[in-house]
């Protein structure tokens, strides 16, 4: 019974299955409609690119990515690599002054230093300071040498520099330190120096242009970087954007009230010593916390893109906020690109322009016109009001209505103007205003009075001259 069942089932399946599996032989083509055929563009959704709406360029005031590129390679200093002394850190029991280490023997950093001289006031301290666990794991431990200066302070000799291809200093704000290091510098193997001035404040923009004369070295195979911040804070770095200006000039100074974070200075003071846009730079570097200033836009903007701090700071130095604020510039004086679309606008927003200067024009002109013909009515009615009162009085007795408002009406058209503007709320002051009216008609009575007498004048003496021709053939 089972088995019957089954085969029954299968004899109905089997037409059934072959209404929708195309059978041997047949193409796709003979059991598809017409009617229901699916194209789809091989170009896409947004269908071919004649179609398409070009994509506005942003504005980079408003979208800061629109004007930075994708992050690139930078270009670092030549011959990063030999030994390279650290002076003026590991002095101090408050801190350890690790972090300028760990700069310049990062795995990822241009610097290939065999060997990195710590050079302190106390050999015994800066061992316990800097050798550890971190030193041993990130390899520092084999490359770390460690020598005491002479006294406190001191800058190294030139027998201790000797061997050293490239120097890292910081020297609080001593300027004279810069300088004993420029002299240095000239004198000893040393051709790559990146000096870290702190606590600035005190330094004028002329004591500044001093220093850098000093510190300017001969020859090309000899660099310097003088990097100037405010009194040091113990906070993260790149916590603060910063701008940068060039020491020596009016904003290249640094205010008393400014600070800067201490790990951000020996960020700044290694990375300038590897990169190329640092060699022979002397730059001020100053926090920037207001959110709208350019600086600070153009910083964030630049972490926010993926540039790596080397690349940002790179950048900075290279083009800066002056860069940016020409893209902007430049982006709101381009010609913008125009279609079909905008110059069908641009034609309707001319003729709205156009009709709305004439109905101004129309409703000024409708205006004008109700104002004369309102003056002109009751200009008329105070002419038919005094008509009839000097006629009641007896002044006047040969002149018609029509004529005697013929003769006065100037005068009915001043008295006509006044009253409109007092019915409209106009400012008068009619005694005035009548006195001057009188004054000027009594100057154009006196102007027609003379023009009369000249024509009259011009025909006596026509006159006169015709009399006289005619006496003279007369007499011959």
């Amino acid at each position: 019974m089972k088995l019957s069942v089954a085969l029954l089932a299968a004899a109905i399946a089997a037409p059934l299955a072959s209404a929708f599996v195309p059978q041997p032989g047949t193409s796709a083509s003979a059991i598809r409609s017409p009617s229901t055929e699916l194209y789809i563009s091989s170009w896409g959704v947004n269908g071919p690119p004649h179609r398409r709406q070009a994509e506005e360029e942003p504005n980079p005031a408003e979208k800061i990515q629109a004007y930075l590129k994708a992050p690139e390679p930078i270009a670092a200093r030549d011959g990063l690599d030999g030994t390279v002394l650290v002076s003026g850190w590991v002095n101090s029991s408050e801190r350890t002054d690790q972090f300028v280490f760990d700069m310049l023997n990062h795995e990822e950093a241009a610097f290939r230093f065999a060997k990195i001289v710590a050079f302190v006031d106390d050999e015994k301290f800066a061992k316990k300071r800097l050798i550890g666990r971190n030193a041993r794991y990130t390899g520092l431990l084999d490359k770390l040498d460690i020598v005491e200066a002479t006294g406190p302070g001191a800058l190294p000799t030139k027998e201790q520099l000797a061997g050293v291809k490239h120097w890292v200093a910081s020297v609080g704000n001593s300027l004279d330190a810069v300088k004993e290091i420029g002299d240095l510098v000239r004198s000893t193997d040393v051709e790559n120096v990146s000096i870290l001035l702190t606590d600035a404040s005190s330094v004028t923009a002329d004591a500044a242009k001093d220093v850098v004369e000093a510190l300017t070295l001969d020859g090309d195979d000899k660099s310097y970087t003088l990097v100037a911040v405010g009194a040091l804070k113990d906070t993260p770095e790149g916590s603060t954007p910063y701008s940068i200006d060039d020491m020596g000039t009016v904003n290249g100074t640094i205010s008393e009230d400014e600070t800067f974070s201490r790990d951000e200075s020996i960020r700044l003071v290694t990375e300038c010593l590897g990169l190329e846009s640092g060699r022979n730079k002397a730059l001020t570097f100053k926090e920037c916390t207001d959110v709208n200033a350019t600086e600070f836009k153009l910083v964030k903007g630049l972490r926010e893109g993926g540039y790596s701090r080397p690349q940002e700071i790179d950048h900075m130095i290279t083009k800066g906020p002056s860069a940016y604020i020409e893209a902007c510039e430049q982006w709101t004086t381009k010609a913008p690109k125009r279609t079909q679309f905008d110059e069908w606008m641009k034609g309707e927003e001319e003729k709205l322009k156009v009709e709305s200067a004439e109905a101004v024009q129309r409703k000024e002109k409708e205006r004008e016109e109700a104002r004369t013909q309102e003056t002109e009515d009751i200009a008329r009615e105070w002419a038919k009001r005094d008509f009839f009162r000097k006629g009641m009085s007896g002044e006047i007795s040969d002149m018609t209505e029509e004529e005697y408002i013929e003769s006065i009406w100037d005068r009915a058209l001043f008295e006509g103007d006044l009253v409109w503007r007092q019915l409209n709320g106009v400012e008068t002051n009619e005694e005035e205003e009548l006195r001057d009216f009188k004054s000027k008609q009594e100057k154009k009575k006196q102007a027609m009075l003379e023009r009369a007498k000249a024509s009259l004048a011009e025909l006596l003496d026509e006159d006169t001259v015709g009399a006289g021709k005619k006496d003279s053939d007369d007499d011959e």
